[in-house]
């Protein structure tokens, strides 16, 4: 099939991508989708004809990156360095009239639910450039953004799950993501997910199946389920959750040798899910329970689910039944009404759990949300000041724990190399990628990304381990 090309011939594509895993995939399958009509890509803004910025606006901060990002192409559209800009993602569904009036460098929105559009759109805009004079660039700019708003809304407002097709990976061939839900029905009074994302919808399990098979015979050996939960899969489509059923059946697939769930609600986490985590060989004994706080009263005002003594509960279970699972947990701190006396509550929980992996954000005010709306909103100096002391309290913690590995031994993933040196990089069952820790490697033999020897640790250089090569044990410190 030809590429999406104009009078000057075949198109580069600068494809940038920001914000979460979740977001990744969408654009994975946006890449595909053009790779297919024969586009060709480059990271080179210099040679760059074409630029897509899939945007995030979870938090504030991930707004000012988005924002950022784009305003910097829009200059490059502006001075008639780039044919088209296109914006796609989170901030392109919540925002698109925004970005179209106070942006008139973006040429096109695409929304999350109309993603699939984007090669149609991209001929569009790139038809009006033609038709207006590829030369012209000062009068083409924003161009699309004129056309009237039913015109535009084609390619925003569909309520489709499109979630097949084909990806084109960015994680490096050896480990990719499977989004298995969109949306979410929580409806936590700090969060904008439901109305940027909107309801709950499960991919058919059949679908994600053939889904993960093809990525398995493309060489994906990790696994990594998301969503915004992953816990209640199934629930819409089958009346039941069956992401324990998932599990089971992502196991019977040749080629996956490790399978990591992420994003799992502690109030959906049951006695199912815990004997298949525990049971089953190929599902690493690592969670992601994003608990957010742990004083009563602040549960209640974020509109969680669980309550202290839940939570104290469930983690108790976890480690019962699963003695070696690596826990992962996000916390909000600065949540409006959140008082000194909360803040050392929290403290005294981190204190008292001791989560192998912890990150802490400050409560970003976003628009629309029931959060938003509350009285007794915190100063940002002592939101900062609260996550600073968690983050320093956890420091401590993990440090710790981090030492408690040497001497032990792991299969782990290799990543890469250091260029220049004997030393490879990789993660244990421990890590997931982006967000945890790595193993150093100190070796000179040919290992390959994605190769997976034992390693036993010698030493722990903070949130790191330093590993040698050794031979396979008869039981190793892992699943």
């Amino acid at each position: 099939m030809n590429g999406i090309k104009t009078r000057s011939g075949q198109e580069k594509i600068l494809f940038i991508s920001l914000g979460c895993d979740k977001n990744l995939v969408d654009a994975e399958r946006m890449l595909g989708s053009l790779a297919d009509r024969g586009c060709t890509f480059t990271d080179d803004e210099e040679e760059a004809d074409i630029a897509v910025v899939n945007t995030c606006c979870f938090i504030d901060a991930a707004k000012e990156e988005s924002i950022g990002q784009i305003l910097s192409l829009a200059q490059r559209k502006e001075s008639g360095q780039l044919k088209a800009l296109i914006v796609t993602g989170c901030m392109a569904q919540r925002y698109k009239e925004e970005l179209l009036q106070e942006i008139p460098e973006v040429d096109a929105i695409v929304g999350t639910t109309a993603k699939g559009q984007l090669p149609e759109v991209l001929e569009e805009v790139l038809r009006a450039a033609d038709a207006a004079g590829t030369d012209a660039a000062d009068e083409t700019a924003g161009a699309f953004a004129e056309c009237p708003p039913v015109h535009r809304q084609r390619f925003e407002d569909r309520d489709l799950l499109e979630e097949t097709g084909r990806r084109l990976l960015s994680t490096g061939g050896h480990y990719a993501y499977l989004k298995i839900a969109e949306g979410c029905d929580k409806h936590c009074t700090y969060c904008a997910i439901p109305a940027i994302r909107g309801r709950y919808r499960s991919v058919p399990m059949e679908d994600l199946l053939v889904e993960a098979a093809d990525l398995a015979r493309q060489g994906v050996k990790e696994l990594i389920l998301v969503a915004q939960e992953t816990t209640r899969y199934g629930l819409d489509l089958y009346g039941e959750k069956r992401l324990p059923a998932l599990l089971r059946a992502l196991c019977r697939i040749d080629g996956l040798e490790w399978i990591r769930v992420l994003y799992c609600y502690p109030e959906e986490i049951d006695d199912t899910l815990i004997e298949v985590l525990r049971d089953e060989p190929r599902i690493l004994h690592y969670l992601d329970i994003p608990i957010q706080h742990a004083s009563d009263s602040i549960l209640k005002r974020m509109g969680r689910r669980t309550d202290k003594a839940q939570l104290e509960a469930l983690l108790k279970r976890l480690r019962r039944e699963i003695p070696d699972i690596c826990i992962r947990t996000t916390l909000i701190t600065g949540f409006p009404g959140e008082t000194e006396e909360d803040h050392r509550e929290l403290m005294d929980f981190v204190r008292a759990q001791r989560f192998d992996r912890l990150g802490v954000f400050t409560y970003s005010r976003e628009e629309g949300t029931g959060a938003a709306r509350m009285k007794q909103q915190v100063p940002k100096r002592t939101k900062e000041r609260r996550q600073r002391e968690l983050m320093l309290l956890q420091q401590e913690i993990a440090f710790e724990k981090e030492r408690s590995m040497c001497g032990k031994t792991f299969r782990v993933m290799v990543e890469g190399r250091i260029t220049g040196e004997d030393v490879c990089t990789a993660r244990t069952y421990r890590d997931a990628p982006d967000v945890d820790g790595t193993v150093f490697i100190e070796t000179g033999a040919d290992l390959m990304t994605g190769d997976m020897p034992c390693v036993r640790i010698t030493d722990a250089r903070e949130y790191d381990l330093l590993a040698v090569l050794c031979d396979e044990p008869e039981e190793i410190d892992q699943v």
